[in-house]
């Protein structure tokens, strides 16, 4: 089997575009909710949003081609082009028949689906764009990615939900184990910040109506947590084999080593009340890896904001752990950069990769009200100095979709 590292990251989030700025957000703690201004929510119970702010496609894309694509490509496109660059990786020496592309999309071209369906109802279906099909289809993000680059290995879409990225993440750091290919962009993308979109969320009564403190909405293991933020942007990470990236000089943020996928079966939105498939996604995880529960130091949680995935997923960490769950780091990074639905994991591998390689653990901010049904260690609003050795990073999706992945420090 194949050793699988990190060696390049690509975030595009609501709290700044790059590794530099959005670990520099992630460790004092930024939020990145505001007012919603991609369109106007003023007769929606919820108006604000995490939104990536100052995105110019034409910073990592051919304008002419931008026009050609959904939010949610452009945004998997920009997170590659900052992963392949921050992992130093010339095209031009690797062998381009052994790079994947795996990127996690929840919903896809929404804003397309919208601006398209308007047009059928307002002036016909003659007006609709020949384009409206390629750029709306999920598999478009990473099929742009592999024709941008070159990339010629497998090019799929994992659609889980919110667990969406997590599931691409461990998708590929299968096939670069089992010795399919040599390299691998994984991660997610999504955009989905629009009407119809927001408008589900808000009759399901999923979301947030903090709309006085946008800054304070997203809030989980608080207490008085209402919901979650819908966020946006992309989680793009460089996977890679180690003998290659060694052989290429890598720089190494840290080591997959385990990947646990398992459903609840149980309902279509709530997680399981017995916690028992997020329970066995991270036993599955710790045990492909080899670590003792008790080497955990940290994990990157779902932590949605939301009453029931909080609470159960607290659960599924104290049932597997036992007393080990209190001496546990846990943070949910969405208390900054909201959710970001199908890009999340991707998002969250890169805060965990971070994390791992720099000894700091992220703050759960807004964190006021202890919930007697959350009794563990959130990291409370300040970032914590801890060396990590091993780390895990849930992600649970609507239908039940539960997956897991297992950091550990490169030696």
């Amino acid at each position: 089997m194949k050793r699988v590292v990190i060696t390049g990251v690509g975030p595009v989030s609501p709290i700044g575009i790059g590794k530099k700025v959005f670990w520099d957000s992630l460790m004092t703690g930024k939020s990145g909710v505001g007012q919603i201004t991609r369109f106007d929510p003023v007769d929606f119970d919820t108006k604000i949003a995490a939104e990536v702010k100052d995105f110019d496609p034409a910073q990592y894309i051919d304008k002419k081609e931008a026009r050609r694509m959904d939010r949610f490509t452009q945004f998997a496109i920009a997170g590659t082009k900052l992963a392949l660059e921050d992992g130093e990786v010339n095209l031009d020496t690797i062998n381009l028949d052994k790079v994947g592309v795996i990127i996690g999309v929840g919903i896809g071209g929404m804003e397309t689906m919208e601006t398209e369906f308007t047009k059928l109802r307002d002036r016909g279906p003659s007006r609709v764009s020949p384009l409206f099909i390629p750029m709306m289809i999920s598999n478009m993000a990473p099929g742009q990615v592999s024709m941008t680059f070159g990339f010629r290995g497998p090019t799929m879409t994992v659609t889980t939900a919110c667990a969406s990225s997590t599931n691409a993440v461990g998708e590929a750091y299968r096939m670069i184990k089992y010795g399919n290919i040599e390299m691998c962009v994984a991660g997610g993308a999504d955009a989905s910040i629009t009407p119809i979109s927001v408008a589900g969320f808000c009759s399901m009564k999923a979301l947030s109506t903090r709309n006085e403190e946008p800054e304070k909405a997203s809030r989980p293991f608080d207490k008085e947590r209402d919901g979650f933020i819908m966020g946006e942007g992309a989680g793009i990470l460089i996977l890679e084999e180690l003998d290659h990236a060694l052989a290429r000089g890598a720089h190494i943020y840290g080591e997959i080593v385990g990947y646990g996928s398992t459903s609840d079966a149980f309902h279509i939105t709530q997680p399981d009340p017995e916690a028992k498939g997020a329970t066995r996604a991270m036993e599955l995880a710790l045990k492909e890896g080899n670590a003792d529960y008790d080497k955990v130091d940290y994990i990157n949680a779902h932590g949605t904001s939301t009453y029931f995935n909080d609470k159960f997923e607290s659960l599924a960490i104290e049932k597997l752990f036992g007393d080990h769950a209190k001496d546990i780091n846990i943070s949910s990074t969405k208390s900054m950069t909201g959710h970001l639905l199908g890009a999340a994991g991707g998002i969250e591998a890169i805060a965990t990769a971070l994390a791992i390689k720099e000894g700091m653990i992220p703050p759960t901010i807004n964190y006021e009200f202890p919930d007697g049904e959350c009794q563990l260690n959130y990291t409370p609003n300040k970032a914590v100095k801890r060396e990590i050795d091993y780390a895990l990073s849930n992600s649970l999706g609507f239908g039940g979709h539960n997956a897991t992945i297992l950091f550990k420090k490169y030696r």
